[in-house]
């Protein structure tokens, strides 16, 4: 029930929003000519600012609000949104409730949810676009051919984590360079007495779907989330249902930690830290919860990173709502203009200060990285020259296929059920957006 409760609430969402884009055309939608882009250090004074932040970025902008207020005299509130984030965004918006910036996921799909042609500013001719390494400039935050988001931090990426010193322990001297040397290294490791993988099943089972997104890199190379937007091919095809079934094979091998079906998010970190488990395929946030557990220096002797692919080590990225920002039309002229200063401000004469105060990867050539950041994430972000996009970033709908794979570890669903179950969902909410062909 609880993956059909969610999919429901977010086909009527998608729904809400793109009825209320129909029936206000004069709402900020249609062409119109490009938007200036106001100095950074324009006055403001008088003027407030709303950004609608999640429960885990609601302090990102601590930094550069303070500089902004105080270079600009404008006011900026960044107001906490509930969890789910995004089905309490989609829903305030569909209502007519909108912030002037808010984080939100740079992806094809999560900017059609929002209706991105009505309700945002579009960012093409940003001043601030040149700044980014040139891997990173169009990598996500398009729909349609428009620029609708701006990329803060650098996308996260689904690979392999790793315990160097498990590695070293059991004579692996180089990372598996494909995912057949991938799983033999697994295989290796507990013909020796180690735990190869761990995942977690309790809960919210949300890291479960990377170990078959991973699996698609190859094909998502090759067109596959355009063939399944299209619905030339399905999630009950050989490809996307091979990597369910693959997965499950690996469960069944007793690969994984012996707790799969109840371990949380809150377990992995410290078993990979401390050793009990040799890798997990995990992204970005995951490394956030090593931060806390370790400082810089323990974890660049003891974790590392590698992508990883059929073929290759050929990362996935999957940007999430932490690293971007989208402007909305909220017809207040002085506010929108006041919205892309902000912006402009964030990535430029703020830049270097956020990159700073959030110990984070720079995405800008001129602007060098923290010397906190550890070097398994700075590994992170070198992937992302030859990654490729996730379902999340490439598919036109974003299905519960992690909920379905939870169903799978708890033995409520079989691998054919969980395809079954995705496609089917899918197409609901292709169908609810109008994508043709469904």
């Amino acid at each position: 029930m609880k993956n059909r409760f969610r999919g429901a609430a977010v086909i009527a969402a998608v729904a809400a929003l793109t009825l209320a884009g129909c029936s206000d055309p004069g709402a900020g939608g249609g062409d119109s000519a490009p938007a200036e882009w106001p100095a950074q250090d324009a006055d403001l004074s008088g003027t407030t600012l709303t950004i609608w932040a999640a429960q885990n970025s609601n302090t990102v902008p601590e930094s550069v609000v303070e500089g902004f207020e105080e270079l600009t005299g404008a006011q900026v509130d960044v107001v906490t949104i509930p969890d789910p984030y995004e089905q309490s965004v989609q829903t305030k918006v569909a209502t007519g409730d909108t912030p002037d910036l808010a984080f939100w996921q740079p992806t094809a799909s999560m900017l059609t949810a929002l209706n991105a042609s009505t309700n945002l500013q579009p960012l093409d001719d940003a001043p601030w676009l040149d700044s980014y390494k040139p891997e990173l400039r169009d990598i996500t935050g398009i729909l349609d051919d428009t620029r609708y988001a701006a990329l803060i931090t650098t996308p996260a990426v689904e690979g392999v984590y790793y315990n160097k010193e498990v590695f070293a322990a059991n004579g692996i001297t180089d990372v598996p360079a494909n995912w057949d040397e991938f799983v033999q290294t697994g295989r290796d490791l507990k013909a020796k007495g180690v735990t190869p993988f761990f995942d977690f099943g309790g809960g919210t089972p949300w890291a479960t779907q990377w170990w078959v997104q991973v699996q698609l890199a190859d094909a998502a190379k090759d067109g596959l989330w355009d063939r399944v937007n299209a619905n030339e091919e399905t999630f009950t095809d050989p490809t996307i249902q091979g990597a369910i079934d693959t997965y499950d094979s690996l469960i069944q091998e007793g690969l994984f930690n012996e707790n799969l079906k109840t371990a949380t998010f809150e377990d992995q970190g410290p078993a990979l830290l401390s050793g009990d488990a040799a890798m997990a395929v995990q992204v970005n946030s995951f490394f956030g919860q090593l931060q806390s557990l370790a400082d810089t220096a323990e974890l660049d002797e003891k974790i590392g990173f590698f992508p990883i692919s059929p073929s290759g080590n050929v990362g996935t990225f999957i940007p999430d709502q932490s690293n971007a920002l989208v402007a909305f039309k909220t017809g207040d002229a002085k506010r929108e203009a006041g919205a892309r200063q902000l912006l402009s401000y964030w990535l430029g004469d703020g830049y270097a200060d956020f990159v700073e105060a959030q110990s984070t990867v720079s995405l800008q050539t001129d602007v060098d990285s923290s010397a906190e950041v550890p070097q398994a994430l700075l590994a992170v972000s070198d992937s992302l020259a030859d990654s490729v996009g996730s379902m999340q970033a490439l598919a036109i709908a974003n299905p519960d296929l992690y909920l379905n794979l939870g169903d799978l570890i708890q033995g409520t669903m079989t691998t054919a059920e969980v395809g079954e179950a995705t496609q089917k969902q899918f197409a609901e909410l292709a169908k609810a957006i109008g994508a043709a062909g469904f």
